[in-house]
């Protein structure tokens, strides 16, 4: 018995374009997916990530004294429920150069040119989303140094972390600092 119809032909040969295409959309779309709009996010450029950090056992949170005063940084914990509103100032290539280039408080050098921050009581490193409320833009920064040691103010960022969120310019900005990691 034949059969009614001829068999198909299995030796298929694919466009080799089409597997550089299919990679092509994957990328695009993996970038569509990894930022909302107004929110810059981080990238790690240097440095352990906090996780990696705790898990090491190389989280910086001890007291430590500036200017008489003691200051007593939250432990890892704390974080997932962290959420401040109040006044953001920013600092840059002169708080470096009357430093000497020392490095921050977590040992990792500092630049102004990419966006970071310096906050009295997170534990070191960290990464915390800060919002400006006066123009709602985001963006989320390595936090790996101490300070700001001037009443009033929550938290500095660096020259670059001002820029991105628009007060750059005026000096200071209130914001939003929430922890990423609820």
């Amino acid at each position: 018995m034949q059969p009614d119809h001829e068999p198909e032909n299995t030796n298929m040969t694919m466009n080799p374009r089409i597997p550089m295409l299919i990679v092509a959309l994957l990328f695009t779309l993996q970038a569509c997916s990894s930022q909302r709009e107004g929110t810059t996010l981080w990238q790690p450029t240097t440095g352990i990530s906090p996780e990696d950090a705790y898990k090491l056992g190389k989280i910086k949170n001890k007291p430590y004294v500036i200017g008489n005063r003691l200051y007593v940084p939250m432990i890892f914990e704390q974080v997932y429920a962290y959420e401040e509103i109040g006044i953001a100032s920013w600092y840059g290539k002169e708080t470096l150069e009357l430093h000497n280039n020392q490095p921050t408080a977590y040992g990792e050098i500092f630049d102004p040119e990419l966006p970071s921050a310096a906050h009295k009581y997170l534990p070191l490193p960290m990464v915390v989303k800060v919002t400006n409320l006066d123009n709602n833009s985001s963006i989320v920064v390595r936090v790996n140094d101490r300070g700001p040691f001037i009443d009033g103010r929550v938290i500095d960022l660096s020259a670059e972390a001002a820029k991105q969120l628009g007060f750059y310019e005026k000096g200071t900005a209130r914001v939003k600092i929430e922890s990423i990691y609820r």
